[in-house]
């Protein structure tokens, strides 16, 4: 009895040939839009992860301001300046952290190699930790040792746009360059770093804290960067904060005095944002599908209408109604199945024409590693499948279920 309903289902999709494809293309359509729409979300949510992991996430940040509260006999609006003491206290005082480096930056500053001179590079003197805690990574030569903090040593460590602005096609390690007219070696050279504009990391020059000092007076930092052990940033933040207040006499909860960057608590608010657009995307997706869904659904009443007749013949030769139900259910499934395995060959095939989405890529050149590609991966073929298979189930049950109720009888004096 089962073959001979799937032989019926399958010889009414034959005879009615250019309805049962048009019906196809429409739920190939919607999957193949719930695929793409699942596709940009995950590579939005790629981008941001790129964008953020070039930052750095599981990173604190200590700048200076100045303070809106009064404390003690302090006026509000007196000026915080840091220096390399607090980074002793925090490293001895606050528990949860792994390593601390302050930060010197100066821009502006003549850098030369040759003939070349630039003052848009990005100079900074660090400790040898700051490398691990930014998420640097060195492309060749080697990156800045705690060696080189002893002994004051006069060696860079630069990014890859800054080498190229430098040097050109030239080899840069083991070649020299001048910060302000003093000689420094390059050691080694970063890897590319999503990021753009000017003051990124791709045209950090980096050197040994205790170096800037032969350069500049360092009594009085930029800013100080942790990392940190465990999950709790937003205690380590507050922790930090007032570790500084107590050594510079401002109040704890005074958020002026001291800027904390939590980068960890500004990636948790984007993959919200990200998380909410995926699920917005794959909601439009489904509408889309749904109206696929609709039409299939018309498309099989019509057929149930037209084949009342038959039905009843069906049932006066002793077909049930499990049997009837499953017949119309089994054609409409069928048709679902064939539009979904089209769909879905139609989103690999415009994801492959499309490629890239610009977003990084409009900030900058060879940035193009951060725009969104429409990413297919299995999480969204198995999304978009699971969506087929509600709208196409509810889309064949109704027909199904009125085609398995009709009265025999009355089928049989159908026209």
């Amino acid at each position: 009895m089962t073959n001979d309903l799937l032989k019926e289902a399958y010889g009414a999709m034959q005879y009615n040939r250019r309805r049962t494809t048009l019906t196809m293309l429409g739920m190939a359509w919607g999957i193949a839009t719930v695929v793409i729409l699942l596709a940009f979300g995950s590579g939005f949510e790629r981008a941001i992860n790129l964008i953020f992991s070039s930052w750095g996430t599981d990173v604190i940040g200590a700048f200076p301001g100045r303070t809106s509260l009064q404390a003690g006999g302090s006026k509000a609006g007196s000026e915080v300046r840091l220096k390399l003491a607090d980074v002793d206290f925090i490293r001895n005082e606050v528990p949860m952290v792994k390593g601390v480096t302050p930060i010197f930056d100066k821009q502006n500053v003549t850098i030369q190699h040759d003939t070349r001179t630039y003052t848009n590079l990005f100079l900074t003197g660090v400790y040898p930790v700051y490398q691990r805690i930014r998420g640097f990574e060195v492309a060749s030569g080697r990156g800045l040792s705690d060696q080189d903090q002893l002994e004051h040593a006069r060696v860079a460590v630069i990014g890859d746009e800054a080498k190229r602005r430098l040097f050109s096609g030239e080899s840069a390690l083991g070649q020299s360059i001048r910060i302000n007219g003093v000689s420094f070696q390059v050691i080694g050279i970063f890897q590319h770093k999503v990021q753009g504009g000017d003051n990124n990391d791709n045209t950090l020059i980096a050197i040994p804290f205790s170096a800037m000092g032969d350069l500049y007076d360092t009594q009085y930092i930029t800013g100080i960067f942790m990392d940190y052990e465990g999950q709790d940033h937003q205690q380590l933040a507050r922790v930090v904060r007032s570790v500084l207040a107590g050594h510079h006499n401002f109040r704890p909860d005074d958020h002026r005095a001291v800027f904390i960057a939590d980068f960890k608590q500004d990636y948790d608010e984007f993959a919200v944002v990200t998380a909410a657009l995926k699920v917005l995307l794959a909601f439009i997706g489904a509408l889309t599908l749904g109206i696929g869904g609709i039409g299939l659904m018309n498309i099989m009443l019509v057929s149930v209408q037209q084949r009342t007749r038959e039905i009843g013949v069906e049932k006066a030769l002793g077909a049930r109604k499990s049997h009837i139900l499953f017949q119309f259910l089994a054609e409409a499934l069928a048709i679902t199945f064939a539009g979904g395995v089209a769909g879905i060959g139609i989103a690999y095939l415009i994801s492959w024409a499309v490629g890239a989405l610009p977003l990084m890529s409009a900030f900058g050149d060879n940035l193009q590693a951060g725009d969104i590609h429409l990413h297919i991966n299995v999480n969204s073929v198995a999304v978009a499948t699971m969506i087929l298979c509600v709208v196409g189930v509810l889309s064949g049950m109704v027909p199904a279920v009125r085609a398995a109720r009709l009265d025999p009888i009355e089928s049989l004096r159908y026209e």
